[in-house]
């Protein structure tokens, strides 16, 4: 995929960068796969604001994902890729030999037309899901369950992926976006490739206002504040506001939040880079 760069007939236009949408084959989504999405705007059941800098936004619909695959054996075929407004890759519809319709992530490669299943007798292709004891090491792979029949939770964002990189008995050893290298169940499904829309990392907004019809209010410099309302605030001046910290105090850049007696910390094999 490309990217699109504007000539600068205004100040927005200047610096936007946008992901070519040349792959998107349709912007009108299937019917019977989308469900209202109502908006918080922040607030909690009590309308009280518990988060800050959310707001506004386009009206948008939830396309409701396949992230289980677990319509096993039944080839179906790629009817279009659209865009989701939810998330940052692009996904794909798919139309069952039994009739039936999903919507699945799409990964880089996919096309309309091309034939694709889930299953342990598929074939380590593009789009297929299998179990990660049926995957050859070295694939990237995307979609991953952390445990069986629970759906996809890593590597789910535009251009993402992971690599399988060896098995221990049941287990089997996945090297994560991040770097961190763990151990899954080798029963867990992933679906092979990498996911699409990889140019999202280098898109630039341009301008406030688009920032503001994707839901975000303006957010303000905790330095900029006030010592009662953040621990950066206050001074004489431009003061830095002393050691970067959350406003309830938790200190950022290099400080461990990670809960020490966590269960799934002896899967973890080797930690993220930093």
């Amino acid at each position: 995929m490309a990217v699109k760069r504007y000539k600068p007939t205004t100040p927005g236009q200047r610096f936007r960068v946008s992901a070519d949408t040349s792959d998107i084959t349709t912007n009108v989504p299937e019917k019977s796969l989308v469900v209202s999405h109502k908006r918080s705007g922040g607030r909690n059941h009590s309308g009280k604001m518990t988060m800050r800098y959310i707001g506004g936004g386009h009206k948008k619909s939830y396309r409701l994902i396949d992230f289980k695959r677990d319509k096993h054996g039944i080839p179906a075929v790629v009817a279009t890729i659209e865009y989701d407004p939810n998330r940052t890759s692009r996904i794909a519809l798919l139309h069952y030999a039994d009739g039936e319709k999903r919507y699945i992530l799409s990964p880089e490669g996919l096309t309309v037309g091309m034939k694709i299943q889930s299953g342990e007798g598929s074939a380590p292709e593009i789009g297929n899901a299998l179990p990660l004891k049926n995957i050859p090491l070295g694939t990237l792979i995307h979609n991953i369950e952390m445990k069986p029949g629970q759906g996809g939770k890593i590597a789910r964002g535009a251009g993402t992926y992971a690599q399988l990189a060896a098995r221990d008995g049941k287990y089997a050893i996945i090297k994560m976006p991040s770097g961190e290298t763990r151990m899954i169940l080798s029963e867990c499904i992933a679906t092979i490739g990498k996911s699409s829309n990889s140019d999202h990392q280098i898109e630039r907004l341009g301008k406030a206002g688009r920032n503001r019809w994707l839901g975000r209010r303006p957010r303000t410099r905790p330095v900029a504040m006030n010592p009662v309302d953040h621990p950066m605030g206050g001074g004489e001046g431009r003061a830095s506001g002393g050691h970067p910290r959350s406003r309830t105090g938790v200190l950022a850049k290099g400080y461990k939040t990670r809960y020490k007696k966590k269960s799934s910390n002896r899967y973890i094999i080797e930690r993220r880079k930093k």
